[in-house]
Formats: C-alpha cells, structure tokens, sequence
C-alpha cells in the first residue's frame, strides 16, 4: 500500500473510517472513570477492586502494542485491522452486559486486546495512503483523533451515565463500530500477508512480562506507598528484568520481535524519544487540571470541564497550523517553537493560585493545548522521514506503546510529587506555627477561632495549612513538568532535517 499514495482512491471515506477507530479507542481509554462509582454499587464491589475495570484494559492495551507491527506484516493489515475493529466492538457490548466484577475485568482484557491495534494500525494507514507532501496534514488528523478521545471522553461517559446508565458508555460504540467495519471492508486495499514470518514468542514474553509489570506497578505504586510495599518491588524486580532480556534479545536473536533496524534510525530513534517525554506532560497536566480545579479553586464538576475545553481547541488549532506551515519551515524548528512555548505555559501555571481568573485560565491551557498540537504533528513527521517503508508498521507499534508508557509515568510521576510536596509543604508551614504568633495572640475572633488548643480551632488551622500546602504542591508539579521539554529540545540537535523526496515511479507493498 505504500507505493504510489496519490492513486488511493476513496481516501477520505478510508480516513472516516480508520479514525472511527481511532477515536473509540482512545475514548475508551477514559470514558469508564466517571462511572466507576456507579459499576462498584451495580457490581457490589469495594473502590479498590472496581479500579480494575481501568487497569485491566490499560495494561492489555499496553502488552500488545508491540506485536502490532508483525501481526500486520504477517497476515495483512486490512484483515488485522478488520478483526480488532470486530473483536472490539463485540468487547465492548460484552462489558456493557457484564454482572459481575471477574466479568467486567475479563471482557476489559480482551477489549484492551482488541483496540490496541487500533491507533498504530490507523496511523500506518494514514502515512501510506496520503502522498509525502500531504502527510503533515494526515498526523493532523491523526493526532486529532487520539488526543480528542482522552480529553472528552470523561465528559461524554458522564453525560450517557447520567442520562441513561452506565452500560451505554460501551454501548455507545456498537453503532460507529458497524460503521467503521463495513467502511474498511469495502474501501481500505487489501495487502497480501506474508505466511513465511515466525513470530517471535521469546521476545515477546519478555517484552509482555516487563511492560505489563512496569504498567501494574505504576498504577498501583501511590496506592500501596511504592516500596514499601512487597508487591511493587517484585513488579519493579519483574519490569527492569522483562526490559533487559528484551533488549538483549533484540540485538543478539537472528529473528527478533522488532527490527534492531528500528534504532540505527537517528529521526526515529529521537522521534519515539520525544513522544514519551511530551507523552508525560499532556496526561499528567489534564489529571492535575481536575483536582485543582474542583479542590482547590472550588469550581462545580460542570464548570471545571468546561474551563479545560480551551486545551483541547489549541491542540486542534497547533496541529493544523503545523500542518499548514509544513512546506514553508523546518520541521525542527515548528518543534522547537512548540516546545518553548509548552515550557513557558506550564511555568506560567506554577505561579497560578485558586482566584487565578478564569479568563487567564483557559487562555494559558489553550496555549499549552496549541503547544502540544504544535510540536506533536512535525515530531510524528520526522520520526518516519528516513525511516525505510517496510519498517513502518513496526514503527507506528513502538511509538503508541511509547506514547502509552509515557503517560503512565506522567501519571505516576506527578501523583507521587504531589502527594509528597504537599506533606513536606505542611511540615514546614506547621513548622512556623507557634503559640507565640501575633495572629494568635491578638485576643481577636479570628485568634479564638484558630487557636490549636482547642479541637475546632487545630482543625481549622490544620484545613488552611492543608490548602497552602497543596498550592505550593501544585505549583511545584506545574514547574517540574515544564523541565520535560529539555531532552526533547535537546534531541531536536541530533534530528535530521526533514526533505521532501524525489517522485516515485514504482509501486511498493506492505
């Protein structure tokens, strides 16, 4: 499919198609939080065990990313994307029929399974059917796609669990799955698949064993105190092991999972870099958002989603203007601006406070969501800009799995900052208490009212402290992550310049 692009034809209906995909997923990624609480009284179970309706479907997301780019190769990618569309779809109303908490788990697995082909198979797609000088445009939509889902998708399952039940935060894809399938059945190219490869089951075991384990133990780590616990330092033990031997393997087997030729490429090696790195900031900025907004600033449910739509409208606003100014200015250069400018808007939140205007609010998070569309369209450009054709599903595999590692050590990360700044915050503040503040010894109601001696008055106090300290908590996190722009900048040194090919003449094949 990748010879000749401008021959395709039906390619818009294909994008319509592919991207259906493509939004399901990454919806279905976050569309379950905000029902949790009403599975966990359908299901009868505690908030501990229903928190694996999500993680369930995050780690199986995260095992089989990887193997995407060989199952492609091996039996076609139309045939694979068809069947996850299908095994998807019946997933999902499998969830939506679930009664009990082990089936729920269960059918998350296999929906997990099943749609973590989705994006990198729509993304491999898009590249081989728009010509080079159109595929700006094409990661445009692309990454439209995946960053719209993430963003509405808990407006979108509160509203159908409002509404109507729980239930129809999966019902909801049967009637855009039907449309996608018969969509990539009648127009997407067939490719012939190429029975002669063996899979690569030692590569990848150990790849399955560290991911699946660095995943668990990044979204249990906060709620089991990380290593102090037993579990996370086997999980920790099992990750640093399974990445290893992969890695070893990679480059001694005669066979290997992926292609050592994946990483003698400097623009993709850099590219796949990158997105982890951006990958932790804009999970990480979107989860900080919520609480901030809600705790802190004591905004309604309503508004605090609203007041972070703006975000989500520069993303799509940065990710056309890149592709807009693609022919005219270095790829490395749009990067580096939209780097910049992500710095400067993330430091800029870390002077905020909760009066901050909303006005000043949502103008600031559109600027970061206009950074981030901004840098990630070129720098998913660049990344395949060298890279030789037949590695490209293999490719498209490894920067998802990248991008999904990212944001789960953005998550993690960041939780873990904050909840120890904010004890270390109250420490010290505490620290600067004592019975001889003037505050205290004014004689005043307000002395009266906080006055640690008395019950009323230690919790009040201790509730201001508490509210500081999260300030100075949040803005720290703010800050830190603004500091991940510095090894992207960095690699955009190492990165080659981005240079429009000669025409082809010749068509080629997956």
């Amino acid at each position: 499919m990748s010879g000749i692009a401008q021959k395709v034809p039906n390619r818009a209906l294909i994008t319509l198609c592919v991207m259906l995909g493509n939004l399901m997923q990454s919806l279905d990624a976050s569309i379950a939080n905000v029902s949790l609480p009403y599975m966990q009284g359908t299901m009868s179970t505690s908030a501990d065990e229903i928190t694996w309706v999500l993680t369930s479907y995050v780690i199986a997301a995260a095992i089989m990313t990887a193997p995407v780019g060989w199952l492609a190769v091996r039996f076609g990618r139309k045939r694979l994307h068809v069947f996850c569309m299908i095994g998807f779809v019946i997933a999902s109303m499998m969830c939506g029929a679930a009664d009990s908490l082990e089936q729920m788990v269960c059918f998350r697995f296999l929906q997990g399974i099943c749609g973590a082909a989705l994006i990198p198979l729509s993304q491999a797609t898009m590249l081989d059917i728009y010509p080079f000088e159109k595929r700006a445009q094409a990661m445009a939509i692309f990454g439209m796609g995946v960053m719209v889902g993430p963003i509405t998708g808990p407006t979108l399952g509160g509203y159908l669990t409002e509404v109507y039940n729980w239930r129809y935060v999966f019902y909801v894809n049967l009637p855009f799955g039907i449309l996608a399938i018969t969509g990539l059945l009648i127009f997407l190219p067939k490719a012939a698949p190429r029975t002669e490869l063996k899979f690569d089951w030692t590569g990848f075991a150990v790849l399955a064993m560290g991911v699946g384990a660095l995943q668990l133990m990044l979204d249990r780590g906060q709620k089991l105190d990380w290593f102090s616990s037993r579990e996370i330092v086997i999980e920790a033990v099992l990750a640093g092991l399974g990445l290893y031997l992969f890695v070893v393997h990679m480059f001694t087997a005669e066979r290997p999972f992926l292609p050592p030729g994946l990483f003698t490429d400097r623009n993709f090696a850099c590219g796949v870099s990158m997105v982890f790195f951006t990958a932790t900031v804009m999970l990480a900025s979107s989860a900080l958002m919520a609480p901030y907004l809600e705790s802190l600033a004591g905004y309604p449910v309503d508004t605090a989603g609203w007041s972070m739509a703006p975000r989500g409208f520069g993303t799509a606003i940065g990710m056309l203007t890149a592709s807009r100014i693609a022919a005219l200015v270095d790829h490395r250069l749009v990067m580096a601006s939209g780097l910049i400018t992500l710095g400067l808007a993330l430091n800029a939140m870390s002077y905020w406070t909760p009066d901050v205007s909303q006005h000043q609010m949502m103008l600031t998070l559109m600027l970061q969501g206009f950074a981030i569309g901004l840098a990630n369209n070129p720098m998913t450009v660049m990344a395949f800009t060298t890279l030789p054709t037949h590695l490209r599903g293999f490719a498209t595999s490894l920067q998802a799995l990248c991008r999904n590692l990212g944001q789960a050590v953005g998550v993690s990360v960041t939780s873990l900052m904050l909840v120890r700044n904010t004890q270390t915050s109250h420490a010290d503040i505490v620290a600067g208490i004592t019975p001889f503040d003037r505050v205290l010894q004014s004689g005043d109601t307000v002395s009266h009212v906080l006055d640690p001696a008395t019950r009323h008055g230690a919790v009040v106090l201790d509730q201001m402290v508490n509210h500081q300290a999260q300030i100075v908590a949040f803005s720290s996190d703010f800050r830190i992550m603004g500091l991940v722009v510095v090894p992207s900048l960095l690699l955009l040194l190492v990165m080659r310049r981005h240079v429009r090919p000669a025409p082809q003449t010749a068509a080629g094949d997956d």
